[in-house]
């Protein structure tokens, strides 16, 4: 006698490939790798989705406590949900004297920890500069080797170069009263230039220490260096620098009195956001002071007359209190500044151009064109 194949309650049997099959179907899929997690948390990350990102964070942590890249991401999500002291926690675990850390420890844990110490400036500095010894090994190593990836190279010289950047920055402003300040710029920008001496984040630093030192000429060289570097730089392009970075140059070149290069660089950030608030309040600003110096000099500039760069500036603060008003955008002062413009320009006769007029008329004729017509080319009133 043959096997008999099983039966069920009903008394039919169940071939055997269909009940094979239903074994198969009940064997539950393999679990994605913590690698192909790691890759979502990146996705999630660049799509700032930070509630989802952080569930899987979880998933990876639950299987591996101490993985360096987990924690790192993780310290990110806090930072960008305002979680800022279980940030400093997550990236201080990364660091010695804890176990089970990597040798060296990851620069960004120090780097993130050096933006996180808002009230201590000098442990800043600490963080920045423990960052930096980390990157400069990581080159040095990856250079006598032989082998090293020049896409990989470029990227740690740049972290180096921004990490240097910044704490330029904080000895401009929380330690600028220090008696070391200046000399400590000058030697941070030193090696910052050593590692890229046409670095445009470096340049323009050097440029702001130069206009500090009131050397303008040297800063006016340096500035202009800067954006030689990134102005044919294309919007997609991931070396395009950041919207902050192009407004701290413009602002910069707004303090050197180089007003057509101030518009160009706001040009470029206009192109990519024509909401950027700051931009139009920049533009308006620049146009203030060109249609000064017209009437200081009696020299018009690209041919436009003092008036009409007036109008040109009237025209860009109202679109910029608009924008303000209509984004609910936090920095007051700027708002202030832009209505004692605007009212100075008033007061000089400068009004604003009758756009929307124009577009009120528009609409209104338009919808007279839309009205049917009979085949007479009358119009049907009914």
């Amino acid at each position: 006698m043959g096997r008999q194949h099983p039966k069920t309650k009903t008394g039919r049997s169940v071939p055997q490939n269909k009940a094979a099959a239903t074994k198969t179907a009940s064997t539950s899929k393999p679990a994605p790798s913590i690698p192909a997690l790691l890759t979502k948390v990146q996705e999630l990350l660049t799509q700032c989705n930070y509630e989802l990102a952080l569930k899987f964070l979880q998933r990876i942590l639950s299987q591996s406590p101490r993985n360096v890249e987990a924690l790192g991401y993780l310290g990110i999500v806090q930072i960008e949900t305002g979680e800022l002291e279980s940030a400093k926690q997550t990236f201080l675990s990364l660091l010695p004297p804890n176990e089970d850390i990597p040798n060296p420890p990851p620069a960004s844990a120090h780097l993130y920890l050096a933006q996180l110490q808002d009230e201590d400036p000098r442990m800043a500095l600490t963080h920045y500069q423990a960052a930096l010894d980390i990157l400069a090994a990581k080159l040095k190593a990856s250079q006598e080797s032989g082998a090293s990836d020049n896409s990989e190279d470029d990227e740690t010289k740049l972290t180096a170069i921004r990490a240097i950047v910044s704490m330029v920055e904080i000895w401009m402003t929380d330690l600028c009263f220090e008696p070391e300040a200046e000399a400590q710029c000058d030697s941070l920008l030193q090696t910052a230039l050593s590692i890229d001496p046409t670095n445009s984040e470096a340049l323009m630093s050097l440029s702001s220490v130069r206009m500090s030192q009131s050397r303008p000429d040297e800063a006016r060289e340096l500035a202009e260096r800067a954006w030689e570097g990134w102005k044919d730089i294309k919007p997609e392009d991931p070396k395009q620098p950041s919207p902050s970075v192009l407004l701290s140059l413009t602002r910069l070149f707004l303090e050197l009195a180089l007003y057509p290069p101030a518009l160009a660089v706001i040009q470029s950030i206009l192109a990519v956001d024509d909401q950027e608030v700051e931009a139009w309040y920049l533009e308006g600003w620049c146009f203030v002071l060109m249609s000064e110096q017209v009437k200081e000099t009696s020299q018009k500039i690209d041919d436009l007359s003092a008036e009409e760069l007036a109008q040109d500036a009237r025209d860009c603060l109202e679109m910029c209190k608009m924008l303000h008003e209509n984004q609910d955008h936090p920095d007051d002062a700027l708002l202030e500044h832009t209505k004692e413009l605007i009212s100075n320009l008033e007061a000089a006769g400068v009004h604003p151009s009758p756009i929307h007029e124009e577009e009120e008329g528009g609409a209104e004729d338009e919808v007279w064109e839309d009205l049917d017509e009979d085949e007479d080319g009358d119009v049907d009133m009914s």
